[in-house]
């Protein structure tokens, strides 16, 4: 996909949680993504059904797209990583999977695995201790 999505994203800083001292609480390092994919005017109305379908589990009710990013103290470096993931996820649920083709084996192929089978069993038949 080579349009750029990033226009249509709202970022919000907000304080981390966890671990950090002093610096987790007086600055906003964790990074939220909002991405409306029901109203984005880039994407197509096939590939917004096919991300809502995909990503469901990362859309609310509303239909917006919800990625945060609280992995690096700096603010910026939380941004670039949730736009990064934000990308992927979107490149990833884009992708259309090929179907599966089934195909009929071929009685050459049955037969050897048949005879395989036999000599395996036979193998093992003249392991047994004689009279059994």
């Amino acid at each position: 996909m080579t349009r750029d999505l990033s226009s249509e994203v709202i970022f919000k800083a907000t304080r981390s949680t966890g671990p950090g001292g002093q610096n987790v609480n007086k600055v906003n390092t964790k990074v939220e993504l909002r991405f409306d994919v029901e109203q984005s005017k880039i994407l197509l109305d096939d590939e917004k059904l096919i991300i809502l379908e995909k990503l469901k589990n990362r859309i609310n009710k509303e239909g917006v797209l919800i990625l945060t990013s609280d992995q690096s103290r700096s603010q910026l470096k939380n941004k670039v990583l949730v736009l990064e993931l934000f990308h992927e996820l979107i490149l990833q649920a884009l992708i259309v999977k090929k179907k599966r083709k089934t195909i009929k084996i071929s009685l050459a192929a049955k037969k050897k695995r048949l005879e395989g089978k036999q000599r395996q069993s036979e193998k093992k038949i003249l392991r047994k201790p004689p009279g059994l």
